[in-house]
């Protein structure tokens, strides 16, 4: 009997792409898709997936939503919190045991170096809170942290919102441009690697190399802030540039508070630690598995962003 793979939540847009990618290398009927609203995949509900619904702020959700699931790919709860992620993870690691899940791959994020255990970025630290306890419980359950890279699509969050459709003349960052940068990776390609890695386990669970271990995807080259930007202008047609501000001013940008907020909470400060994460080093690292993984270099940072905004 086949394995069954379930992908929780099945929604946003790391979630959709793996499953996106999941179809087009097993059955339908192998996929147990869990999301707040599973309706999004009722096509798939109809070739056979099984739908269920399940939410990380209703825990009570959980409890059977794992059922029959041999392999649990895990996405992170959407925020940047650090206490709320934790807990929210944590219920679904142990509903997903208690339901006798073998195997759980859990999508991290591509700060922290090469797979080091130490980051300076706030956004990082509920998953390097969730990685020690799957660590902690590899007893029960085996796992794999695939630290996903930078989005390229997730530009915006490191340039103060730029909005492509009515650009400033200045991008106002607590950060000067210069390098360490960012190994930037296209969204997509991360889910087609993920689910290629979750099928690669189901083929030969013996014989995973990723058993209890972290594995790092990243795009095929590290970009500079002020490259990066570039890059970004001439997508747009306008002349970009970074001015370095401080901390300080940054949290006062009057564009910045509400995209922070989280459970009524500003966290403008505590994302700010995510350009000295940059400027340390963090996401520098240029890692090959992606390339192995998919079989081809991954697609650049120009191609993506001139797809998405030019």
């Amino acid at each position: 009997m086949s394995p069954k793979i379930g992908v929780f939540p099945a929604s946003g847009g790391l979630g959709t792409s793996i499953v996106n990618h999941l179809t087009k290398l097993v059955a339908a009927s192998q996929l147990v898709l869990m999301a707040r609203n599973p309706d999004k995949w009722s096509k798939l509900g109809q070739e056979g997936a099984t739908l269920r619904q399940a939410d990380y702020d209703q825990p009570a959700t959980l409890d059977a939503a794992f059922q029959g699931v041999d392999v649990l790919m895990l996405i992170s709860y959407a925020s940047f919190e650090i206490q709320h992620r934790v807990e929210a993870h944590r219920a679904a690691i142990l509903a997903a045991i208690k339901s006798g899940v073998k195997h759980i791959f859990y999508s991290s994020l591509g700060f922290a170096g090469d797979l080091t255990d130490q980051s300076v970025a706030h956004v990082m630290g509920a998953h390097l809170e969730t990685e020690k306890f799957l660590d902690e419980l590899s007893d029960k359950v085996t796992y794999t942290s695939v630290r996903e890279g930078i989005y390229s699509e997730s530009f915006p969050i490191y340039t103060a919102w730029l909005d492509p459709a009515n650009p400033v003349d200045e991008i106002t960052i607590p950060h000067p441009g210069t390098g360490p940068g960012v190994a930037w990776v296209k969204r997509d390609e991360l889910g087609e690697a993920t689910a290629k890695l979750i099928v690669s386990y189901i083929s030969d669970p013996a014989g995973f190399q990723y058993l209890n271990k972290k594995v790092l995807f990243t795009g095929p080259r590290e970009i500079s802030l002020a490259e990066t930007v570039n890059i970004l202008g001439r997508a747009i047609g306008k002349l970009l540039k970074i001015r370095e501000i401080s901390v300080d001013e940054y949290v006062a940008l009057p564009q910045i508070g509400d995209k922070h907020t989280y459970h009524g909470v500003d966290l403008s400060r505590e994302w700010a630690t995510a350009w000295e994460a940059i400027k340390n080093g963090e996401t520098a690292v240029v890692s090959p598995t992606m390339k192995e993984i998919l079989g081809r270099e991954p697609e650049s940072y120009e191609t993506t962003i001139q797809a998405l905004v030019g």
